[in-house]
C-alpha cells in the first residue's frame, strides 16, 4: 500500500499586495471614475497576480476601495480580513496614514520610525509604484493620500506581536515578497528579530526567548522582564541566536520544557518535533543511566531519572549554546520548566 500523495499547499497574499491591489482600485475610481471588479500589481519579483474588489465607495474628493486577503493555506490571523484603501489628493506625493484597525509605532527599533502607520517599508512602495503607475495612464500628477484601514483589525492586532513591538491600535501592513507561502519559518523568525531590535532601541540589556507561553511566564516572572524583553522564540532558537550574536546585548535567558531543551543540548536550534527528534541513546549516556534508552519522550526520561536529568538537560543546553553561538558580550542562561511551570533547572549565572 502506497502513501497518498501530499496535496500541495496553496500560496496566498500579504496585507501589503492587498492593500497595493486595493489602492490601485481605489485610484480607477478616484481618477477615472471606473469601478473595476478586479485589478492585477506587479509584485517585488515581478509576479503579476489577479485580486478581486470586494469593496466600492466613493464620495466628494475620495474614493475607497476593499480586497480581501487570502492567506491560501497558511494559517494566518489575517486570512478572510478586508484590507481598505482610501485615496484623496494630497500636495507632495504620497502619504500614508493609519485608519481603522491599522496600527501605529510608538516605540523605535522597527523600520518605520515612531507615530508613522505600520505600514512596513515594502508595501509602501508597491503603493508608491501604483499610484505612479495609475497617474501615468490618466495623465494626473502622483500626489495622493493613501489611508489603510483593516475593520477588526485592532482585535485581531492582539493575536500577533504588535503589541509586544509598541504598534498600537491595530494590524501591520507586512510584506516583502508579496506572497504569503504556507506554515512559512521566515515570517515568525522576522518578528523574533524585529522583537531584538526593539528591545535594544529602548535599551533593554537582558532579554529572553522561550519555547512557549508557560516557560515565557515563568522566566518573565524570575527576572521581572517587561513584555517588549520577552522574543517570541517559539522553535526557532536558532534563528534568535544567530541574529542575537550580530545584534548582541548583556543578557540572554532561554526557556523551555525539558524536551525541547533536551533537543537544544542535542545540538538542535530548531525545535519542531517534524525537524529535530531527541536521541535518547545519546541522552542515557549523558546522564548515565542506560535505562533512558528505552524512554518515549524526554517526560519519561525525566520521570525515571528525576532532576538529575533536568539540570544534566540545562547545563549541556548551555554549554551548547556557548560553543555555537558564544559571542564575548553575552552573557547566557537556561531555564527548564515542567508542564505547571515550575522550575526543574537552571544553568548559568
Amino acid at each position: 500500500m502506497t502513501d497518498a500523495p501530499q496535496k500541495e499547499l496553496r500560496r496566498g497574499w500579504t496585507t501589503g499586495a492587498c492593500a497595493t491591489a486595493a489602492t490601485k482600485a481605489a485610484l480607477m475610481a478616484f481618477w477615472g471614475g471606473v469601478s473595476v471588479k478586479e485589478v492585477t500589481i506587479v509584485l517585488p519579483k515581478g509576479e503579476i497576480p489577479v485580486f478581486p474588489v470586494a469593496v466600492h465607495e466613493q464620495g466628494d474628493g475620495w474614493a475607497l476601495a476593499g480586497v480581501t486577503k487570502d492567506a491560501g493555506d497558511d494559517p494566518d490571523v489575517t486570512h478572510g480580513a478586508l484590507i481598505i484603501a482610501k485615496v484623496s489628493a494630497s500636495t507632495g506625493g504620497v502619504h500614508f496614514k493609519a485608519g481603522d484597525g491599522v496600527g501605529t509605532v510608538t516605540k523605535p527599533g522597527l523600520p518605520i520610525g515612531v507615530g508613522e502607520p505600520a505600514i512596513n517599508p515594502v508595501p509602501r512602495q508597491m503603493m508608491e509604484n501604483v499610484v505612479r503607475e495609475v497617474a501615468d495612464s490618466m495623465g494626473q500628477a502622483p500626489d495622493i493620500a493613501i489611508e489603510i484601514s483593516v475593520p477588526g483589525g485592532r482585535a485581531l492586532a492582539e493575536k500577533t506581536w504588535n503589541p509586544r513591538l509598541g504598534i498600537v491600535g491595530g494590524l501591520s501592513i507586512l510584506g516583502t515578497t508579496g506572497i504569503v507561502r504556507p506554515f512559512s519559518c521566515a515570517a515568525w523568525i522576522a518578528s523574533i528579530h524585529r522583537g531584538i531590535d526593539v528591545a535594544r532601541a529602548d535599551g533593554l540589556t537582558h532579554v529572553a526567548g522561550c519555547t512557549g507561553a508557560t516557560s515565557e511566564a515563568t522566566v518573565q516572572s524570575l527576572y521581572s522582564l517587561p513584555d517588549h524583553a520577552m522574543l517570541d522564540m517559539g522553535d526557532f532558537a536558532g534563528g534568535m541566536l544567530k541574529y542575537l550574536g550580530k545584534h548582541p546585548v548583556d543578557r540572554v535567558t532561554i526557556g523551555g520544557g525539558i524536551g525541547k531543551m533536551t533537543k537544544l543540548a542535542q545540538g538542535a536550534v530548531d525545535l519542531h518535533s517534524a525537524r529535530s527528534q531527541v536521541d535518547f541513546d545519546t541522552l542515557a549516556q549523558m546522564v548515565g543511566d542506560p535505562q533512558v534508552r528505552d524512554a518515549n519522550t524526554a517526560l519519561d526520561a525525566f520521570k525515571m531519572v528525576g532532576p538529575a536529568l533536568a539540570q544534566k538537560v540545562a547545563d549541556t543546553a548551555l554549554a551548547e549554546v556557548r560553543r555555537r553561538f558564544a559571542h564575548q558580550a553575552i552573557t547566557y542562561d537556561v531555564v527548564v520548566v515542567d508542564r505547571a511551570g515550575a522550575i526543574i533547572a537552571r544553568a548559568g549565572p
